[in-house]
């Protein structure tokens, strides 16, 4: 068979030639369209809404740094110092205290302190809420330490919690909370007042004479379960009368036949004397 003259193989060179830009431009409109098509999918996962959003709380972040930095230059930095490394004779370092200790001490008008004492006792707070997170997100900045967690601090069983308070709590807050005297002119608060977050930060703080209570000793899921029993403890009042120190209603018996014994024999008395 003779080869094929020039002419002929040229129709065969020039229909491999089309083939071969067809397919490139197919695949070129695949590529295309499969980019256009991840493109779509990937904004309506992370819409722009979202972005803005994250760069909107990135701003109202640093926005509360700067307003907690003013407030600790107007109202702390004479006791505790520029950078938090504390003033001789006028107040500790804050380094390391982080934002549960700053919230509690605040929170509870315990700080600023007008004048030292056995121990600084809660008053009404100088800050407003707003502002007390803005001074401990300053100071956690700045010096680091532990933090009160988010969300619901109460989610936890209300059995455990009663025990972990008896265990832990109760020898010096008495079993109803309610506080009671300590040695050198201290005394541990009452909880009647205690919110949620300051019980969580006085546990990962340990103001004054009370212990540390870190993640080792006491888990956070543990945590939340002894504010949930102290909080329902505050909600639920004594059947049967009054419970003296949340002891049940027998010890209210004892002392009114005590009581009772005790006038009528001084009645007896009086009226002998008379007689």
């Amino acid at each position: 068979m003779k080869d094929p003259s020039p002419s002929a193989r040229k129709p065969s060179r020039m229909a491999r030639l089309r083939r071969r830009l067809s397919g490139a431009l197919a695949l070129g409109v695949t590529l295309i369209v499969v980019g256009v098509g991840y493109s779509a999918v990937a904004s309506a996962g992370t819409p722009g809404g979202t972005r803005h959003e994250a760069g909107a709380a990135g701003q109202s972040q640093q926005a509360d740094l700067r307003q907690g930095r003013q407030l600790y230059e107007e109202g702390c930095i004479t006791c505790h110092g520029r950078n938090l490394q504390g003033v001789n004779d006028r107040g500790p370092s804050l380094l390391g205290v982080g934002q549960a200790a700053t919230y509690f001490q605040v929170a509870t008008g315990r700080m600023p302190v007008v004048r030292q004492e056995a121990q600084a006792t809660r008053k009404l707070a100088k800050y407003t809420p707003e502002q007390v997170d803005q001074i401990a997100a300053y100071v956690q900045s700045v010096g680091g330490g532990p933090q009160i967690p988010a969300g619901d601090l109460r989610d936890g069983d209300l059995a455990e919690g009663g025990e972990l308070f008896r265990l832990n709590c109760a020898n010096c807050h008495n079993f109803a909370g309610r506080g009671g005297a300590l040695s050198a002119g201290k005394s541990a608060p009452s909880l009647a007042d205690a919110e949620d977050k300051v019980v969580y930060g006085a546990m990962l703080s340990g103001p004054q004479n009370m212990p540390v209570f870190g993640d080792n000793e006491i888990t956070p899921q543990q945590k939340r379960s002894i504010i949930n029993y102290v909080q329902t403890l505050k909600e639920n009042k004594d059947p049967g009368g009054n419970g003296i120190g949340r002891l049940g209603p027998f010890p209210e018996a004892v002392v009114a036949f005590v009581v009772g014994i005790g006038a009528l024999l001084v009645t007896i008395l009086w009226i002998g004397a008379k007689s």
